[in-house]
């Protein structure tokens, strides 16, 4: 947003200076990015005075001149055409840089004359485009006077400054130049002037009408119009082109620039029309698809169906909001016009102008939100300023539609600008502010302003209080801290995620930090993908879906480094996974993946691949790490991304699943581009229970001091029979005395069917008896021996191998 001092000091009466101005600028959010000040440039510059000025000797066209300076007479060679005895003008002097000319003046010989200076146009002071003739100070400035004091008093709209500030998406009123003197008069750095609406009585019925379409209500509530007949179009007076041109645009005629003056002065865009090339009526409605229209650019632009214009009997006229059509624009020739000021809402005007890539003015401000309750006023100031500067008669108001009713209301606790903010401001104070800025305060109740849509509630009206009070005097203060010893401030959760994120870097794993949005393909590898986890505005197509899972990350990063020559890798992350679009259906897993092998190549053979009991060492180790049981059920069935026959789940019962591991599914591997062997764990962290009772220390150590015994069973099942369930029957036959039992010899194949019969395997296993209360007799040991082969025998069939 770009506007000068001038422009500024016609909505606010301040004597502050410029640097003043700046600076609470930027402390009111409206971040000052460049200051343009022709002063700074125009300074050394000074006044002198012409006593003579002769023919050169060796050029017709040139003047010996003898000018009186601040240093003396000097001699300065000019070739003006107005260079004569008598008048002051702007000296230069040798060693001073003339920014219109881009060169530093020295002292030189002109056909053989020396010159020690130079006498400046206004174009090379960079002050107009006029450089037929050096400049005539009027007056009787003193020699040696500053130029720019004479400016001052003489023609300051030629030294006022240009400022550009930064506008953040939430504060449209800011688009216009009078908003911006509204935050300044807040901060008390003047009084904002009233500008009154002019009142225009109406002579005639227009004859142009406007309608809104029915289902366009939506995105353009109210239009009003009115038509001007007997105009005459021209160039606008000085001041307006100043303006205009102070802030990078092009003056173009009278009837256009008032409609760059209002959007940039008071937020409000409109348009004018060519009445003499409306045919018919206008009428808003939205596109079929497929309709043409070139616009004021003179490009041709496609309408999609849905977007919003603005036709008469011929067709789409204007693309509403955003730019008029160029069949209907303003000549020199126009005579009669319509002018529109209407209301569009910020969504359609913003999907539009992404779609048809155009960048305008008007589609800056209304995207981001313009005054609804300004817009009949504002088509009166733009009425009002065509009748003054280009004559012509005004029709009555064309109305369609409704100013939407935008009001709202907010309670105004002052208390919580101190536990918001920090600051300690006067409850008088904090309504003033909210006063100054527009606001309507009654009790305890705030009415944010129209031109307001990012005041939303209550906590915006303290941070609207403190922004004016400026944050610059918020004072650090040490926060209050309670004696003795603070409880602990992480959850019993958050506790577990850091003990399995620590765990699983101490096995040797790399942590991985990856999106939580995946591509759609990927999601549906591992159960997602439905409509449920899709995002409404990804950031980009190939992150489209929540992830169900954390292994499609990690997967990814394991292809990249295969790409890269990395072959063995050790990879894990913790963090949350989607199974749907509620808050419950979200969890946190930690989860880990191994692929290649467990080490690298060596000549004793140590190295292999890595497997599934690999996998379900480190599932069962986290678990531990995060107060799971130690004794867990090893069951099959688990998901279908898992190899079907190398992989399980640990858990507490058939359904309370607490880990899952094994090989990942070759089909998986391949679609995900990783090169196997591959196995993962994935440990559910909130499924563990909870310890019931708090405490802030262990429990004590559970040891016997008695001296175990190890018996060896060697059992002859069928082949079908899983050892799993061989090995869950022997630790059942006496829960309290056996601690452990696993399997060291399996004697399958042909030789085994040879030996003990077709379909049949020997399973030998070894089961470690721990006393707790006395020394085992060989009495005791027979006894759990005898029932450790019923159990197996009545679980498996099998019988205990000769």
């Amino acid at each position: 947003m770009k506007f000068t001092l001038s422009w500024l000091k016609h909505h606010l009466d301040t004597d502050a200076p410029l640097d003043d101005i700046l600076y609470a600028l930027t402390d009111l959010g409206l971040e000052v990015e460049d200051v343009v000040n022709p002063l700074d440039k125009l300074k050394d510059f000074t006044v002198a005075f012409v006593k003579e000025a002769e023919k050169h000797p060796d050029a017709d066209k040139l003047r010996v001149c003898q000018v009186e300076t601040d240093d003396g007479v000097q001699q300065i060679i000019c070739g003006a055409p107005n260079a004569r005895a008598g008048i002051r003008v702007v000296l230069c002097k040798p060693g001073m840089y003339v920014p219109g000319i881009d060169t530093t003046i020295g002292v030189g010989k002109i056909r053989g004359v020396e010159s020690f200076g130079m006498m400046a146009s206004e174009r090379e002071l960079e002050l107009s485009e006029e450089h037929d003739g050096i400049i005539e100070l009027t007056g009787e400035p003193a020699v040696g006077s500053k130029f720019v004091d004479w400016l001052a008093a003489n023609q300051p709209e030629k030294i006022d400054p240009m400022i550009e500030i930064a506008i953040t998406p939430n504060r449209p009123d800011a688009l216009g130049v009078r908003g911006i003197a509204r935050d300044l008069a807040a901060r008390g750095l003047g009084t904002l002037k009233p500008v009154p609406t002019p009142e225009i009585k109406g002579s005639f019925d227009s004859p142009v009408s406007v309608s809104i379409d029915d289902d366009t209500l939506d995105g353009c509530p109210v239009f009003y119009g009115r038509l001007i007949k007997g105009v005459k179009n021209g160039p606008s007076p000085e001041w307006l082109q100043s303006l205009l041109k102070a802030v990078g645009l092009r003056p173009i005629s009278m009837l256009v620039d008032v409609t760059n003056f209002f959007t940039m002065d008071q937020n409000r865009p409109l348009h004018v029309f060519d009445a003499d090339k409306v045919v018919g009526n206008l009428r808003v409605h939205r596109a079929k698809g497929g309709e043409s229209l070139t616009a004021l650019d003179d490009k041709e632009y496609s309408l999609d169906a849905g977007m919003m214009v603005i036709s008469d009997d011929n067709g789409p006229e204007s693309i509403a909001g955003i730019m008029g059509g160029a069949e209907t624009g303003c000549t020199e020739d126009t005579v009669n016009v319509f002018v529109e000021s209407a209301y569009w809402t910020p969504t359609e005007i913003a999907v539009t102008g992404r779609k048809l890539k155009i960048n305008s003015d008007a589609r800056y401000r209304f995207e981001r939100g313009v005054d609804p309750a300004f817009t009949p006023d504002g088509l009166d100031h733009a009425v009002k300023m065509i009748l003054d500067h280009c004559g012509g008669e005004a029709s009555e108001v064309v109305v369609a539609g409704a100013v939407p009713d935008v009001s709202r209301q907010y309670k105004l606790d002052t208390d919580r600008v101190q536990s918001l903010v920090g600051m300690e401001i006067p409850a008088e104070t904090q309504v003033a502010t909210l006063k100054a800025l527009g606001f309507g305060v009654e009790g305890d109740q705030v009415t944010p302003p129209t031109w307001r849509p990012d005041v939303l509630g209550s906590a915006d009206l303290v941070e609207e209080v403190a922004r004016i009070a400026s944050l610059t005097k918020l004072e650090p203060k040490p926060m209050r801290r309670a004696t003795g010893v603070q409880k602990p401030i992480l959850t019993p959760m958050q506790k577990r995620e850091s003990l399995a994120r620590r765990t699983v870097a101490a096995l040797g794993y790399n942590e991985c930090v990856t999106y939580s949005f995946i591509d759609k393909a990927s999601a549906e590898l591992f159960g997602g993908g439905t409509d449920a986890v899709m995002l409404g505005n990804p950031i980009s197509a190939d992150l489209s879906h929540m992830r169900p899972s954390l292994l499609p990350g990690l997967l990814a990063a394991a292809a990249r480094n295969q790409a890269r020559g990395i072959a063995d890798m050790a990879l894990f992350e913790v963090g949350p996974v989607f199974h749907g679009g509620e808050p419950e259906e979200q969890e946190v897993l930690a989860t880990g993946l191994l692929v290649g092998h467990t080490g690298p190549r060596d000549p004793f053979g140590a190295r292999r691949a890595v497997d599934t009991y690999d996998a379900k060492a480190d599932a069962e180790a986290v678990l531990s790490a995060i107060g799971a049981p130690d004794k867990l059920m090893v069951l099959r069935g688990a998901n279908n991304w898992w190899h079907p026959g190398r992989s399980g789940k640990l858990s507490l019962g058939p359904k309370n699943v607490l880990a899952g591991f094994g090989e990942i599914h070759p089909k998986v591997l391949n679609a995900m581009g990783v090169k196997g062997p591959a196995v993962a764990f994935a440990v559910h962290i909130a499924k563990p229970p909870f310890p019931k009772k708090k405490t802030t220390t262990r429990s004590a150590l559970n040891f016997s001091d008695l001296q175990a015994v190890d018996r060896d069973f060697a059992f002859v099942v069928d082949d079908k029979v899983e050892v799993l369930t061989l090995l869950n029957a022997a630790k059942g036959a006496d829960k309290a005395l056996i601690s452990d039992a696993s399997v060291f010899d399996l004697f399958s194949g042909t030789k085994a069917e040879a030996q003990m019969g077709e379909g049949k395997k020997s399973v030998a296993i070894t089961v470690r008896l721990q006393p707790k209360d006395a020394t085992l007799t060989d009495k005791d040991i027979e006894a759990v021996s005898a029932k450790i082969i019923d159990k197996v025998s009545k679980a498996t069939g099998g019988v205990l191998r000769g």
